[in-house]
């Protein structure tokens, strides 16, 4: 996969993207990453990328000239057609099926803006995809662009050292994971469950099942509204209901 990042602030990539998980990625081949300073391909003398609006109002908007002459210089030096993915308050809940959707992918080109937003051309002409990443307002769409990044790397084949982790993270089934834990089997009189214990792996699974559903349930109740609950949940829930 290629990922570009077209951005006004090229420095803040370099430390996420050269560690743990994301370089180690790139060191199988797995990922390409590339970061391009949008600034270069403006056109004015003062190389400036940002104006007045319309009509009045506070802050100052990114204009269409230099992004789109960088998005189309990257489409010419590529076979693949990248999706183009503007990172903004305005543009869908990021989720793990949306992660998993851009895994699929060849090649991702992020468009991270700063000051008040974009000249509207560049979403009606440019960008196929806007992912907001939360209800709250950050200063530019790096970080964003970046999280969104790591979330979709680690699903690549061959990423992660166990492919079965990726598929068993939160969100991945539709409820969140279950609780882990590891040695000692006593820490300070807090002891881990007897089933994990046991060696019946028949056991710990379904210990681990329900416990994916207890802790969605006590914590994301509304994830539980779209997910196919077997008739064994319902009475799991019921019970939990009850007990509260």
């Amino acid at each position: 996969m290629k990922i570009d990042f077209m951005t006004l602030f090229p420095e803040m990539f370099h430390g996420v993207l050269n560690e743990s998980i994301l370089k180690k990625a790139q060191e199988k081949n797995a990922v390409q990453f590339r970061v391009i300073n949008f600034r270069d391909y403006s056109s004015n003398k003062h190389h400036t990328v940002d104006d007045y609006p319309y009509g009045g109002g506070a802050g100052m908007v990114l204009k269409p000239q230099p992004i789109f002459d960088a998005v189309e210089a990257i489409r010419k030096e590529t076979d693949s057609t990248p999706k183009v993915i503007l990172v903004c308050p305005q543009g869908e809940r990021f989720t793990q099926a949306k992660a998993e959707q851009l895994a699929t992918e060849e090649h991702l080109l992020f468009i991270c803006g700063h000051y008040e937003g974009y000249d509207e051309r560049i979403r009606e002409h440019l960008v196929t995809d806007e992912i907001s990443i939360g209800d709250f307002v950050l200063t530019g769409g790096e970080l964003a662009s970046m999280v969104i990044a790591d979330s979709v790397v680690r699903l690549l084949p061959g990423v992660l050292g166990n492919e079965d982790s990726p598929v068993l993270d939160s969100y991945s089934s539709g409820l969140l994971e279950h609780p882990h834990y590891t040695r000692p089997a006593d820490f300070r009189g807090m002891k881990v469950p007897d089933v994990l214990l046991s060696g019946n792996h028949k056991l710990i699974k379904e210990w681990r099942e329900k416990e994916s559903l207890r802790r969605t349930f006590e914590r994301r109740p509304d994830l539980l509204e779209s997910y196919p609950l077997t008739e064994e949940q319902k009475s799991f829930i019921k019970q939990w209901k009850n007990e509260n």
